[in-house]
């Protein structure tokens, strides 16, 4: 019973720094959303469904989503990952978001837990060192790891992270209702099957493989006059 009892609030703990509520900055990125709002593509909760799915087809997939199989099957190859990642990432901005993200996370998770990640330490260094320039998917599998949530879990855990906290910021911007965002968000959550076996096989050549709408999206965004996300 106690190391059960061990396994369901490591989970917790991984839950945690993968909550909506983490105060990391995600609230502040809509990741190319808003300029679908701005050209009215994006209207009401219909239109900003398919954008969602094929955000998580398309650019979760080949990204996030496959970062969390391909660090947890090579952790020593971190800053590969984070270099092929990043420099196949097109709109400055998006890059720019996920270096954010990835910062306040690893100062959160380091509040936390000091030393006792490991590898943290050094990817923090190489950020620092401009050998690395982070990755909120990268420093999520590092802890889950860690806490030893196997992969399928840290990969449905992450993935319904990132969809919660664009439903939220679509509640806010779109407006979407709260009851219409949820009914979205339990859509997306059922996709996450499929997904996942899409993913897992997947190798590193598919890192960065977008789809053009989304990352024109996300170029177009950063000269947007007016707006309420940094991204």
């Amino acid at each position: 019973m106690e190391n059960e009892l061990t396994k369901k609030l490591n989970y917790l703990e991984v839950f945690q720094i993968c909550d909506s509520t983490f105060p990391i900055g995600t609230f502040n990125h809509s990741f190319g959303m808003e300029n679908y709002l701005r050209t009215n593509v994006i209207k009401k909760a219909p239109e900003f469904r398919i954008w969602l799915e094929n955000y998580y087809r398309s650019q979760f997939r080949f990204g996030e989503g496959l970062l969390v199989k391909l660090c947890y099957e090579a952790i020593d190859k971190l800053i590969e990952y984070d270099d092929q990642i990043t420099k196949s990432t097109l709109a400055t901005e998006t890059r720019n978001a996920t270096k954010l993200i990835a910062h306040q996370m690893i100062i959160l998770i380091d509040k936390i837990y000091g030393d006792k990640v490991p590898h943290l330490k050094e990817y923090a260094k190489a950020i620092e060192d401009g050998k690395a320039y982070g990755n909120p998917a990268i420093v999520f599998s590092m802890f889950a790891h860690y806490k030893g949530v196997p992969l399928m879990d840290a990969f449905l855990m992450y993935g319904y992270s990132v969809a919660s906290t664009l439903v939220l910021n679509a509640v806010r911007a779109i407006p979407l209702g709260q009851r219409e965002g949820q009914v979205i968000l339990n859509d997306l959550i059922k996709l996450l099957k499929p997904l996942y076996k899409r993913v897992m096989k997947l190798d590193a050549s598919y890192i960065g493989a977008n789809a053009p709408g989304l990352e024109m999206a996300q170029i177009n965004h950063e000269t947007q006059e007016s707006r309420l996300f940094m991204s």
